[in-house]
């Protein structure tokens, strides 16, 4: 008896949702390892390339596998449609220029990932897309930013790598009464944790290398939203740039997609008790955990996030009180990644950050003595030990 996925739980979307099994009927989903596809006749082909069969024409249009992990994905975030690229960076790329046309104008947070910031100023301006940089917490920033060709905001929310956060909702107020359409890179938080698309935003994207995969093994993005704005920005534009995610990575994200909310919650269970450790440290000068009563903007988080996340932030002063802290991590891996099953920390200010001005790093408080810690599934001991002695060595 066949039943409407939309009413499961979310478990059992992360199991089930988007399963389509071939005539063979295996339990782990198939690799289509295909570039293209043969049609029964000259005829079938013309119907399926003029949109009158449904069906697939080349990988780089679409694929069963990457079809399974969109619909999949889509469902557990509550969107109409997925589209699925080969990196976190091609979707942010993708669904900004989807919106944008030369003349038009970008609202953006300041607080940026290092690549995110590189694309909104440095890339956008060469098409003619001119950018406004924003403090994301201030409503009345994003208001006085507005110009008659502003045709979208950008939000990274909680932002990388100091976890500040965007009221979306009240940001979405903003941006749609002056017609313009709200992108959320929602990577930090995960569809677990927070729904933008149910607060207001009009496209959500993913690093599904983060989380999404959550084991360190392959790259992935997504892009998604009703599937009027999804067809009309991005249809025709993915399929011929060709910003293709491979069959393989997207089993691989499939798979992972079955045991994110257990890895997620887990993390974030840990990421709680380390985050409360190293606040009560005597060489820790500041902590921003999304799970902690004095994080800035802990109003809001308690408004639109269901969880903290794994991601923790704290500043040891300077650099080299960073680095010493660094240097004597013993189980945690110095990695610019985040969201893997093995914990990792870095200093943004020399990885991630790097390629922003100091004085933009300076503006959205930045400064050397900052580590990001992505938390993972080990065991709490060991990580308080770890962290615990590295904390005494910086």
């Amino acid at each position: 008896m066949a039943e409407d996925p939309n009413t499961w739980e979310l478990e059992t979307r992360l199991v089930r949702g988007g399963m389509a099994r071939s005539s063979y009927g295996e339990m782990s989903e198939a690799i289509f390892l295909t570039q293209s596809f043969a049609y029964e006749s000259a005829g079938a082909a013309d119907r399926r390339f003029g949109g009158d069969e449904p069906g697939f024409i080349y990988q780089r249009f679409g694929n069963p596998t990457t079809q399974m992990f969109e619909d999949r994905l889509a469902l557990l975030e509550g969107a109409e449609l997925c589209k699925a690229t080969a990196s976190g960076m091609s979707a942010v790329n993708a669904a900004l220029m989807g919106l944008l046309r030369a003349g038009d104008h970008l609202v953006s947070g300041r607080a940026l990932f290092g690549s995110c910031r590189w694309i909104v100023a440095e890339l956008l301006p060469r098409f003619g897309v001119e950018t406004t940089f924003v403090d994301a917490t201030d409503i009345d920033a994003w208001k006085n930013a507005v110009r008659p060709n502003t045709k979208a905001f950008l939000i990274e929310s909680p932002a990388n790598p100091l976890l500040e956060v965007t009221p979306i909702g009240a940001v979405a107020e903003v941006a749609h009464a002056a017609g313009a359409k709200v992108v959320v890179d929602n990577v930090f938080a995960t569809p677990i944790f927070q729904k933008p698309l149910a607060l207001g935003a009009d496209i959500v994207v993913y690093s599904a290398t983060k989380h999404i995969d959550g084991q360190g093994r392959v790259l992935g993005g997504a892009i998604l939203g009703a599937a009027e704005l999804m067809n009309e920005a991005y249809r025709d534009m993915l399929r011929h740039t060709g910003p293709a995610l491979s069959p393989f990575n997207s089993w691989v994200l499939l798979k992972g997609l079955e045991t994110l909310e257990l890895r997620v919650r887990r993390q974030t269970e840990n990421a709680v008790r380390l985050a409360n450790q190293i606040a009560e440290h005597s060489k820790v000068k500041a902590v921003m955990y999304c799970g902690r009563p004095d994080h800035p903007q802990a109003a809001v988080i308690a408004n639109q996030m269901t969880g903290g996340g794994n991601v923790i932030a704290f500043d040891l002063g300077d650099q080299a009180a960073a680095w010493r802290f660094l240097d004597a991590l013993a189980i945690v891996d110095i990695s610019n990644n985040l969201g893997d099953a093995k914990s990792m920390a870095t200093h943004p200010s020399t990885t991630t950050h790097r390629s922003m001005p100091e004085e933009e790093r300076l503006k959205i408080g930045l400064t050397p003595g900052w580590v990001r810690m992505s938390v993972g599934l080990e065991g709490p001991g060991d990580l308080a030990r770890d962290v615990g002695r590295a904390l005494d060595a910086a």
